[in-house]
């Protein structure tokens, strides 16, 4: 039987994105967020960017912590020095750093921070928050240097809020859900190998949250057709729709280590994807 987790909460929790109420698809579906990923909605209300919110990378690495530590080396990406020129592609990358920021800490590889707060500055100039990502980039740099993991932690929340509040207020909305989609690939791609490494159904039942597959696929479905209709965009899509389906288990059915590999196989595509920049 499935376990039960903390994220199952009262219907009246969920948040609903009325940024898309129809999706540009066609397909009339609310993308529900899963409401143990909404981290401080009051944030975006107070700054009257209420209207937008998605799920947080923090929340989502510690949905997965009983996995931790999460495979970092064996799971490592190459991301080339040369900024993509698409700002959809921006967004997925600078929420792929951010899950990155995550795991180093999770690992204690403090001396990794460094690299990860230059590339964040980087993107986040490219998308137009260079100002307020500098200013976090700096305090993750003082706080890896005196092993303050926790205030990492804070920091690096704290960019990915601060990155969307400027594409929300810059009407890019849909690009701040590619940082959470991006951040998400990263987790997952790790979570997946770690529990294929080491199976019991326990930590399988991590990885089954067929709420957040579903969520990024109609999210996927209601952005901008000029990046809805992308190519890798659109295979980003349909991998989410096959993990939804992967990690769908019935009222009396167990996870398996079968179905495991496949989250695994289809989370490194995702993760691959996510960084390709369309090629």
């Amino acid at each position: 039987m499935k376990s039960s987790t903390p994220w199952i909460l009262a219907l009246s929790s969920l948040l609903l994105i009325p940024l898309s109420s129809l999706a540009q698809d066609g397909n009339d579906k609310d993308a529900i967020i899963p409401a143990d990923l909404i981290e401080d909605p009051h944030v975006r209300e107070e700054l009257g960017v209420n209207e937008f919110t998605a799920p947080s990378i923090r929340l989502i690495f510690d949905d997965l912590s009983q996995l931790a530590p999460l495979p970092v080396e064996e799971t490592k990406h190459v991301i080339p020095k040369r900024m993509p020129l698409d700002r959809s592609d921006l967004s997925l990358e600078i929420g792929f750093l951010i899950a990155e920021g995550f795991l180093v800490v999770q690992n204690k590889m403090l001396n990794d921070i460094e690299g990860i707060a230059k590339e964040l500055s980087r993107y986040g100039k490219a998308l137009g928050a260079g100002e307020r990502v500098n200013r976090h980039a700096a305090s993750l740099l003082e706080h890896a240097k005196n092993n303050r993991p926790e205030k990492l932690k804070e920091e690096l929340s704290a960019t990915q809020k601060d990155v969307e509040i400027e594409l929300v207020q810059l009407r890019d909305a849909d690009l701040a859900h590619l940082i959470s989609l991006g951040g998400w690939a990263r987790a997952l791609e790790c979570a997946a190998l770690a529990v294929d490494e080491d199976f019991t159904e326990e930590r399988a039942n991590q990885l089954f949250r067929e709420d957040v597959a579903d969520y990024y696929e109609v999210i996927l479905g209601s952005l901008d057709p000029r990046v809805s209709q992308r190519k890798h965009m659109i295979s980003i899509r349909q991998i989410c729709e096959q993990l939804k389906f992967t990690m769908t288990l019935a009222a009396d059915e167990e996870p398996t280590e079968a179905k495991v590999k496949s989250i695994r196989e289809q989370s490194a595509k995702l993760a691959q994807l996510a960084l390709s920049r369309g090629k």
